[in-house]
Order: C-alpha cells, then sequence, then structure tokens
C-alpha cells in the first residue's frame, strides 16, 4: 500500500513542492470526475489559487508518492482545501498503482470566482506552469484549455512576487508563458 497525492496545480513544480515536503519524483497523470477553476480559497488568501471540485471534467497533473509526514506537511499548505480519495478507476497514469494505495486530492465544494482583493497572481500561473513545462508544452496546454476562470481578475507580480511558494521559474520561462498564454486565451 502507497499514498500518492494528485498534484494539479503548484504542486506540479518540482522546485514549488520541495520547499513543503520530500515526494517521489512527479509522475504525470490525468483524472477523470473532477473540474478545476480558479478560485478564492478563503479571506486569508491574498492570491485566486487552483481548486478542483468534482464534476464532469477532466484534471491533468502529477502522481506524488508520500509518507505520513508529507501528507502532514501538504495538509497545511493546502489549508483551507479537503483531502479526499480519489478511486484509481479515475485515473489515467503509467505510473503502476494498486487498489489498496491512496489517491488523495485537495478539493472544494464551490468554486468562489477571483476578485480584485483575490485575482489570480501571474507568479502563481508562472510557477504551474514551469511544472507543466516539466512534463511538456502539450501538458502545459492541456492544462490552460482545461483551466475554468481565466477571465477573471489578474495581476502581474512578477516585479514583486505574492505568490509565497513561486520557485524554479527563470527569465525565458516568463517568455514561453507569455506566448503561451496569448495564443491558448486569445
Amino acid at each position: 500500500m502507497a499514498d500518492y497525492i494528485f498534484g494539479y496545480g503548484s504542486l506540479m513544480n518540482s522546485a514549488s513542492r520541495q520547499l513543503t515536503g520530500q515526494t517521489s519524483q512527479a509522475t504525470p497523470a490525468v483524472v477523470h470526475g473532477l473540474c478545476r477553476h480558479w478560485s478564492k480559497v478563503d479571506d486569508s488568501y491574498v492570491l485566486a489559487p487552483l481548486v478542483v471540485t468534482q464534476g464532469e471534467g477532466l484534471v491533468n497533473g502529477v502522481l506524488l508518492q508520500v509518507g505520513d509526514q508529507a501528507i502532514a506537511e501538504f495538509d497545511r499548505r493546502e489549508r483551507g482545501y479537503q483531502r479526499i480519495s480519489l478511486p484509481i478507476n479515475q485515473i489515467d497514469t503509467e505510473q503502476p498503482l494498486n487498489q489498496s494505495d491512496n489517491i488523495w486530492v485537495y478539493v472544494t465544494e464551490q468554486p468562489e470566482p477571483p476578485c480584485a482583493n483575490s485575482p489570480i497572481m501571474q507568479t502563481y500561473v508562472d510557477t504551474v506552469m514551469v511544472g507543466c513545462l516539466e512534463v511538456s508544452e502539450a501538458f502545459a496546454q492541456q492544462f490552460v484549455e482545461h483551466t475554468i476562470g481565466w477571465h477573471h481578475a489578474q495581476e502581474n507580480d512578477r516585479h514583486q512576487p505574492k505568490y509565497g511558494n513561486l520557485a524554479g521559474v527563470t527569465t525565458n520561462h516568463q517568455q514561453l508563458i507569455d506566448t503561451l498564454l496569448k495564443r491558448l486565451l486569445a
């Protein structure tokens, strides 16, 4: 029996997740029966992170094998979310999984649209997109296409980052991300 976390946002970025806890190498995965949104989580957040809800959709992300201590550390990082178990038959991945494995995902019941007080922060977008690009450009494109709410309030905070788990993002990444988003969201 093994424990995995399905990361669908900043946890896809290897440098960002290492700020929290130790995990295995990331294995790309797609989970059916989830929808990913830009959303406020609670009033303590200065930015709108990504959330998933149960529903008719699919979400790409990564599977991360974790131990009990890491789960506790990620539970603290993902405050404001509820950790639930995913059925293995909802997951498409090359990671060999057993029926006894626990696959955890952090969800919310009802997304709340980002606003001027909790906008989509560019440094958070950058962190997530770099995680996607660690897999492939096609994986990043799938992330953009299967994330709801890109039209909500946004703030470019690259010169004064407000996202606390920003990591692994270079100027070259920023240029590629800007090009991809411009093309995909046009």
